[in-house]
């Protein structure tokens, strides 16, 4: 009989500032399509994101374990993010609209090259909290 299959899903908060703005549009258009996103001096969110790993249930009984999960969310995540501004301070965010939509794409470029080195488990979802009412869902690039 083969092993059961689970996602394990760890979710972290950050703070932290952005201003949505497409530089290829006109300031007029920025703020039709982003109203007050667009602020000029940008604006902060209480951001909230969830990583789920999925895979069989080995015979330790993890399909990874928690504690590395965290470790690797807050290195390649947190600590880059938390109480900055994305647009001007995050490297890896640089020439993208700090949507949440490019948030999940962002995160899972930084995850999946540490988490495929863990056998048995693969990286299934990102998950970005804007506000308490609000989310994106990435399932990768192949979803």
């Amino acid at each position: 009989m083969p092993a059961p299959c689970l996602e394990l899903t760890h979710r972290q908060e950050f703070s932290a500032a952005h201003r949505l703005h497409d530089p290829a549009l006109s300031d007029e258009e920025n703020r039709r399509l982003y109203g007050p996103c667009n602020n000029p001096r940008g604006h902060g969110h209480n951001y909230e994101y969830e990583v789920t790993v999925r895979g069989p249930v080995p015979r330790s009984g993890m399909i990874l374990d928690l504690n590395v999960l965290t470790v690797i969310m807050r290195e390649e995540i947190f600590a880059h993010v938390d109480h900055k501004h994305l647009d001007h301070d995050v490297p890896f965010l640089q020439g993208r609209i700090s949507t949440a939509e490019n948030l999940c794409i962002a995160f899972w470029e930084r995850l999946a090259p540490r988490l495929a080195g863990y056998d048995g488990c693969a990286l299934h979802r990102i998950r970005v909290y804007e506000t308490r009412g609000s989310f994106v869902d990435y399932y990768g690039p192949d979803a």
